[in-house]
């Protein structure tokens, strides 16, 4: 199984590097993503439960998922190649409207993104990737 996902990720992220000059991602801090939930002391000196359980399987999904050696092969792939990769700071992609800049975490709804000040609505993981390459771009042009 895992010969399987380091094939797919090799072959993904091989058709993201020929097929994009730029690419921009989110620069997720994997580590702290998966680190275990901090006990919760009760009034009895036992522990309350701090769904340690669920973020069990949580990290368990983003581990398997292998998204630091997703990177990796494309952070190589593309310097190879001559390809620009830009890391975005991923605080409020998901909360910011791509249409009028708008912040507010009352804008994502689930999978839906509705902003509250100018009524832009798309998917939310697509207004998220908008924002990450606006701000890649931005910082494209920064270095230039």
């Amino acid at each position: 199984m895992a010969n399987r996902r380091r094939d797919f990720a090799h072959q993904v992220s091989r058709r993201l590097v020929n097929g994009h000059d730029l690419i921009v991602y989110e620069d997720l801090k994997i580590t702290n993503m998966t680190r275990r939930p901090k006990p919760r002391p009760d009034q009895q000196g036992g522990y309350a439960p701090n769904g340690a359980r669920a973020k069990a399987g949580l990290n368990r999904s983003i581990n398997d998922a292998g998204w630091g050696n997703f990177r990796a092969m494309i952070d190589y792939k593309a310097e190879s190649a001559g390809r620009e990769v830009i890391a975005v700071d991923p605080r409020n992609t998901s909360r910011t409207c791509s249409g009028c800049g708008h912040v507010s975490a009352g804008n994502r709804h689930g999978a839906v993104f509705r902003c509250q000040n100018c009524g832009h609505e798309a998917h939310a993981d697509v207004n998220a990737a908008e924002n990450i390459l606006r701000a890649g771009r931005a910082r494209q042009l920064i270095a230039a």
